[in-house]
């Protein structure tokens, strides 16, 4: 008795043991299960909040801010950025007389580019004496052909400045118009000066923003983000948070995993982090881009369980965004000082 006692005390002390560890693995995979499974975005009844079923949310929290209400008010956008010296290879193109809008456009070339560097022609309004891009209904009475010097490309180089000679003397003959042409060398010379200075002053920067422990859906972090203003964009795994200047170019970008935003189910995509991106260049300074990327990361972050880092994953402090704020001022000023400011329509054909 005393021995088979003993063996049923052991085969129970087995089977408790048997069953903690099975329950302890239950409790693992569970949480396992919980930490892989992205978090989804709630219905506009669950939440009670309004801003999820907006289909453009605003930003009118920032907008209650000290630094936001005493900018300047912004200027609208001017309708074309046109050709421009500073930026530009200009060649005129006299006339014998008078052209018509429809002779002008039946003579463009089919595309708009010498090589990588955008191309244009613009005439002179015989009514408003105001160059502009060429308009059926309208005569003109001189030309201009122009090629951007430098984009994020390069500079321009000897190819890409015969082949505009090509396109601008075709023009010119189907106008009965003389072209002056500017010495090439010269040119290229002035292209890769401004091209030095555009890649010494260029700047796009960037946060990762990843999970701390969970997951996220695409629609989970699309609602997060349009609580503070951003919307959808052009692309799948895209959001922008626009401008306050209709036109312009985007404040910020949000990106994440586009496959994800294309499956055939995305909430079931599980995302560790998304991007948001601002190109200091194309966005005007009044707008305070900067801060307002701080304070889009910031948000996010808490809102989602997230962690602000660097593209090697590591955390970004306070004291280094200052450090980033302070140079970007700097910057700022510099393009002032080229007439190249942040934003305007020069800096964004030159930076692009």
């Amino acid at each position: 008795m005393t021995e088979g006692g003993a063996l049923s005390s052991f085969t129970l002390g087995l089977v408790l043991l048997g069953a903690l560890v099975l329950a302890a693995l239950a409790a693992y995979n569970t949480w396992a299960a919980r930490r892989n499974t992205p978090r989804r975005a709630q219905s506009a009844a669950a939440t009670g909040d309004a801003a999820t079923t907006r289909q453009e949310p605003t930003l009118e929290p920032q907008r209650q801010e000290p630094a936001f209400d005493s900018a300047p008010p912004l200027p609208l956008p001017e309708k074309r950025p046109g050709l421009d010296a500073l930026i530009d290879v200009l060649a005129p193109i006299a006339l014998d007389g008078p052209a018509s809008g429809e002779a002008a456009l039946a003579a463009l070339p089919p595309t708009r580019r010498a090589g990588s560097k955008p191309f244009a022609i613009e005439g002179l309004n015989e009514r408003t004496g105001q160059w502009e891009t060429p308009q059926p209904g309208q005569r003109y009475t001189a030309f201009q052909a122009g090629v951007q010097l430098a984009n994020r490309l390069g500079a321009l180089n000897e190819i890409e400045y015969s082949e505009f000679v090509m396109k601008a003397q075709a023009f010119a003959d189907a106008v009965s118009g003389t072209p002056d042409f500017p010495e090439m060398l010269d040119e290229v010379a002035r292209a890769r000066e401004l091209d030095q200075f555009a890649g010494g002053h260029d700047a796009q920067l960037s946060f990762t923003l990843r999970s701390r422990q969970a997951a996220w859906s695409p629609g989970y972090v699309q609602q997060h983000a349009a609580r503070l203003g951003f919307v959808a964009g052009a692309l799948p795994g895209r959001m922008v948070l626009p401008a306050a200047t209709a036109g312009a170019p985007p404040l910020l970008g949000l990106a994440f995993d586009s496959q994800a935003a294309m499956a055939d189910d995305p909430e079931q995509s599980a995302l560790r982090q998304v991007s948001l991106g601002l190109d200091v260049p194309q966005v005007d300074r009044r707008e305070q881009p900067f801060a307002r990327m701080r304070e889009a990361a910031a948000a996010l972050a808490e809102a989602m369980d997230g962690v602000v880092t660097d593209d090697h994953g590591q955390p970004i402090q306070p004291q280094a965004l200052d450090v980033i704020g302070a140079d970007l001022e700097q910057l700022y000023d510099t393009l002032d000082s080229r007439d190249l400011a942040a934003g305007s329509p020069l800096a964004r054909r030159l930076f692009s």
